[in-house]
């Protein structure tokens, strides 16, 4: 069952490419939720990452839903699998090596020196985002909810061409289920209504919002360093706030490095998606297509490409569970 949905790759050989699974091999801050991402190189010289899982039964469900997944996800915008290993306790994945990291490094960098981004590169990175997630909302063979959406999951290739990564949340959009839990989320990506049991595509939605407007501010999504002393909330809370006081405000949100360089129209267009993202209600907020459709326009200038792939939805599904039947069969495979 596992083969029909991956190359199955050998522990050792694995091991042997990350040094043994070797701290200086990590990538990145490297520990997320539900695993360490390590850099890998091959005797032919060629780069692969290693997801490994956590030493735990626990993370056996997300290592299943990111295999089962991400197999079935072909997309230019996201990230490739390339194989699994899974021997005794170790839970492997391995994708193509992403050589200019994540996004959430590049704009919240803890280096001495941060790293610069010009806004046409921002704005080439937040239509690249809401291509990959219409194309999985309302074109893809199996319409699919991300779930977990955030900075430190959208990878840069060598050209900065964003790809999503990190499915272990993902969800299917066929039929009604209640086993979405808000337990491994990130905090400040979370719509508000994923307090209740069942959510929509409406909540990756919200999840772009957030980091469109980390990709304007430069802000962190639940720390605001240009807030005021006083105020302690997220960055939805701080721009729904400034809106809330004058529409001027919104000008002090902007990212200074990027004002008055030709881009201010596109900079406050962006900001408008992104704030009608972030609505509390889901009903208020535009779908990933038309979301897309609006950043397509604003970016025409720079002759981005198009997708062919993402087309005029057909039809609407709010509802969504994983794969179930699938999983099962895996893990009954594995016990």
């Amino acid at each position: 069952m596992l083969e029909k949905l991956a190359t199955r790759m050998g522990l050792r050989d694995l091991m042997k490419a990350t040094n043994n699974f070797s701290e200086d091999n990590i990538i990145g801050f490297g520990l997320g939720r539900t695993g360490i991402m390590y850099k890998a190189m091959l005797p032919n010289g060629w780069f692969l990452a290693v997801k490994r899982f956590h030493d735990s039964q626990h993370f056996l469900p997300q290592f299943i839903a990111e295999l089962t997944t991400l197999s079935r996800v072909r997309h230019s915008n996201s990230v490739p699998l390339l194989g699994f290993c899974l021997d005794g306790k170790e839970q492997l994945l391995v994708y193509k090596y992403m050589s200019n990291g994540n996004l959430h490094d590049w704009l919240h960098s803890v280096e001495s020196k941060p790293k610069f981004m010009e806004w046409p590169l921002r704005l080439r990175i937040g239509i690249g985002l809401a291509r990959g997630l219409s194309w999985l909302h309302h074109n893809c063979e199996i319409r699919i909810i991300h779930g977990n959406i955030n900075s430190k999951c959208i990878l840069l290739d060598h050209n900065f061409e964003p790809k999503i990564s990190n499915f272990s949340k993902a969800m299917i959009m066929k039929l009604e289920c209640t086993n979405s839990s808000t337990n491994s989320f990130v905090k400040g990506y979370v719509a508000p209504e994923y307090a209740q049991p069942v959510g929509s595509s409406k909540g990756d939605v919200f999840s772009f919002g957030t980091v469109l407007l980390e990709l304007i501010t430069g802000e962190r999504s639940t720390q605001v360093c240009n807030a005021s002393a006083s105020f302690n909330g997220t960055l939805v809370e701080w721009i729904t706030h400034l809106l809330s006081s004058t529409p001027s405000g919104l000008y002090d949100a902007v990212d200074k490095s990027m004002i008055g360089k030709g881009y201010d129209g596109e900079i406050f267009q962006l900001l408008k998606v992104a704030y009608n993202c972030v609505q509390p209600s889901p009903n208020e907020r535009p779908t990933m297509f038309e979301v897309y459709q609006t950043l397509k326009t604003v970016g025409e200038r720079y002759d981005l490409k198009e997708d062919p792939e993402v087309l005029m939805p057909t039809e609407t599904l709010s509802v969504h569970c994983r794969d179930e039947h699938i999983e099962v069969e895996i893990v009954e495979e594995i016990q």
